[in-house]
């Protein structure tokens, strides 16, 4: 049978195939019974199978019939249900894997499978049934490759198309993208060319507006160089003006001086007039304090206005009123006193006459005395005994100092060294009292007693005694009351509690040493005149800054110092005077008398009452006096003292109003309130700073 030779075939390559030449194992069987678990299980179809039966093999057998040549091999139609029972109990293995592609050629080898599993040869037919689903499993995957080839040449032409529509819209986004930026780049520059005309424009508008603005400036500065130009003249024509008003000041006030000497010189008159000479005296005094006060006011506010040289010629012309008023008041007197006589002549001639010329002569009475009863009017000039004092301590600060004429004027080096030496040691202890504690004032008390002494003290680091030199006494002794006095002109008139320290070292050493008590009171007088009290007179030919240095102001390049300043620095030595004449070291003798006390307090608060008052200047140390020793006065003179305070409030306050200006009345108003306040409590209080028991405890 031919299907028979086509087993054999069949078989044939099976050996010859690589399975077919394998050796087997005899034995396997024991070995491996597992194996043949497969083979004992139900036989099971290819997973196409049921398709292939319900699908192919109708299709295949009426191919085979129509057109393939009978033969016996060839199956009838018939036999399709035998087909198919034999299909089914055929053991035919199918792999669930996906068949590999075919070769190029389209066919594929039995042997060349990897699905091709051993089948049990029971029929031909099932044979056939296997070999068409393996051909149908070719043919299927042979399509599916092509479907899949045609897909994926589908897709990748969709792709490409899809790329080539990205690229296009990509190239036309860009292109969009390029025109919105060209588009937005012309508005900027639109934008931009706008605002450059624009701000062209502004700049042209600005350029307009300053150079108009340029233009007022300008007129306004040469308007205002031309109105600086016209006040700086005006300020120069106003100061050559000032400057010549204060010449005639000067000259006014010098015709006033001298015609108040005039009036001073009419005193030998006085026996003449019915009057009292010192109402015209007093009236002058005024006068010139007036007119001192108006220079003065002048000099602090810058130079004098014609409203001032108007109010000094106007004292002036009272003055020359003044002095012409007495002296018609002289010719009067005179006249009438040659009236008198006259008549009192003619007279003693016809009782001459009438007794006949045997009758005894009578020596004629003196006329009565045409001065009538003196005034109460102050004196202007300070006692004689007092200016005698005043004379003798400046003569013997004029000796002491010639006494050390060759220390201080030699050229000598050695020399030069020692007088500076002498001179810190007397000067730089009372530099270092202040309100320091009692223990430490001793120190510097017992420091300046030893150098006065003779005896080596320490200064700068150098020992230093007077013996050095033979004047060194004399200049130490100057020195040191020099300095006690500038103590009270710059510690004390800014420190007002500084006066008690000072003083009571002041006062040891006074009565230690009592050249130096007499040298202090001298430099007092000589800066401060008015510590004496004396108040300078202005003799004629005396230059005007002199007479101004007697006064006690500081003078330097002709400028005179302002009148507060002035006022300070009286006040501060004023304030050390009456610290001086009330404290005494307290580590002394207690039985000494105080060399300067008190009674020196007392004395000069009375002439000072006897005396015209000074405006600003007299209420001001007046105060300072009172309210640094006006306690200590009212315990040693109650009763005395109280009626010296009544007198100043009554009679002396009017005479320092009528002569102070509205712009000076500080100094009378304070005055005033503290002499008011002390009445009213009936109690000088005890000054700020002074010394207590429990300072030198300390």
């Amino acid at each position: 049978m031919p299907s028979d030779g086509r087993c054999w075939e069949t078989l044939r390559a099976l050996r010859n195939s690589s399975k077919g030449r394998l050796r087997y194992d005899r034995e396997w069987l024991l070995r491996y019974e597992d194996v043949l678990e497969e083979c004992m299980s139900l036989p099971k179809l290819s997973s196409y199978s049921g398709w292939v039966v319900d699908h192919i093999l109708p299709n295949t057998s009426h191919h085979t019939q129509e057109n393939a040549p009978s033969s016996d091999n060839s199956p009838s139609s018939g036999s399709a249900s035998g087909l198919y029972q034999s299909t089914l109990k055929s053991p035919v293995r199918s792999s669930p894997q996906s068949p590999s592609p075919s070769t190029p050629s389209g066919t594929q080898s039995a042997h060349e499978s990897p699905f091709t599993e051993p089948i049990a040869l029971q029929s031909s037919r099932a044979i056939k049934v296997e070999g068409c689903i393996r051909m149908y499993e070719l043919a299927h995957r042979m399509r599916g490759t092509e479907g899949l080839r045609q897909w994926q040449e589908e897709q990748e032409r969709k792709v490409q198309a899809l790329s080539e529509m990205a690229s296009e819209q990509l190239k036309r986004f860009d292109e969009l993208k390029e025109l919105k930026l060209h588009k937005e780049f012309r508005d900027l520059q639109e934008v931009m060319e706008k605002s450059t005309r624009e701000a062209l424009g502004h700049q042209e508008k600005l350029k307009a507006e300053h150079r108009h603005r340029a233009k007022i400036l300008n007129l306004k500065l040469r308007e205002a160089e031309q109105q600086r130009v016209k006040q700086a003249e005006q300020e120069q024509l106003r100061k050559e003006e000032g400057q010549i008003r204060l010449r005639s000041l000067y000259t006014l006030q010098e015709e006033v001086l001298q015609l108040n000497q005039q009036l001073d010189a009419s005193s030998q008159h006085k026996d003449l007039l019915n009057v009292d000479l010192a109402a015209f005296q007093t009236r002058g005094n005024q006068l010139c304090g007036l007119i001192s006060g108006i220079i003065r006011t002048t000099l602090e506010s810058g130079y004098p206005t014609a409203e001032n040289q108007a109010e000094a010629e106007r004292v002036l012309q009272e003055m020359r009123d003044l002095l012409s008023n007495l002296e018609q008041e002289i010719t009067r007197a005179s006249e009438m006193k040659k009236k008198d006589e006259e008549e009192a002549r003619v007279k003693l001639q016809e009782s001459q006459v009438q007794q006949g010329p045997g009758a005894p002569t009578k020596t004629s009475a003196p006329s009565p005395s045409l001065v009538g009863t003196q005034s109460e009017d102050l004196q202007v000039k300070v006692q004689d005994s007092t200016m005698q004092w005043y004379q003798q301590l400046q003569d013997a600060s004029a000796k002491c100092v010639l006494a050390f004429e060759d220390l201080t004027s030699s050229k000598d080096s050695q020399i030069k060294k020692i007088k500076m030496d002498l001179q810190k040691a007397a000067t730089i202890p009372v530099s270092q009292i202040s309100t320091i504690a009692g223990s430490k004032l001793k120190e510097v008390f017992d420091k300046i007693h030893s150098l006065l002494s003779g005896k080596p003290v320490q200064s700068g680091g150098r020992s230093v005694c007077v013996t050095l030199n033979p004047q060194g006494l004399d200049f130490v002794q100057y020195k040191l009351a020099e300095k006690f006095v500038k103590q009270g002109e710059e510690e004390v008139a800014s420190h007002h509690e500084a006066a008690f320290p000072i003083a009571v070292v002041a006062s040891g050493i006074w009565m230690l040493h009592p050249k130096v008590g007499d040298l202090i009171l001298a430099h007092l007088h000589k800066k401060c005149p008015y510590s004496v009290p004396f108040y300078p007179a202005f003799k004629e030919g005396m230059p005007l800054e002199d007479y101004q240095r007697m006064l006690g102001y500081q003078v330097t390049d002709s400028k005179v110092e302002q009148q507060d300043n002035f006022l300070k620095r009286m006040s501060g030595m004023i304030r050390l005077y009456a610290a001086i004449i009330q404290l005494q070291w307290p580590y002394g003798s207690r039985q000494e008398a105080h060399p300067h006390g008190l009674n020196h307090g007392w004395r000069w608060l009375a002439q000072i009452l006897n005396m015209e008052p000074l405006s600003d200047v007299t209420a001001t140390l007046l105060f300072d006096f009172l309210e640094v020793c006006g306690n200590a006065l009212m315990k040693q003179y109650q009763v005395q003292f109280w009626k010296m305070i009544l007198l100043i409030k009554e009679d002396y306050f009017p005479r320092i109003e009528a002569i102070t200006s509205s712009g000076q009345m500080g100094s009378f108003i304070r005055l005033k309130q503290f002499l008011e306040k002390c009445l009213q409590r009936r109690e000088i209080p005890v000054p700020k700073g002074f010394l207590t028991p429990s300072f030198w405890r300390s």
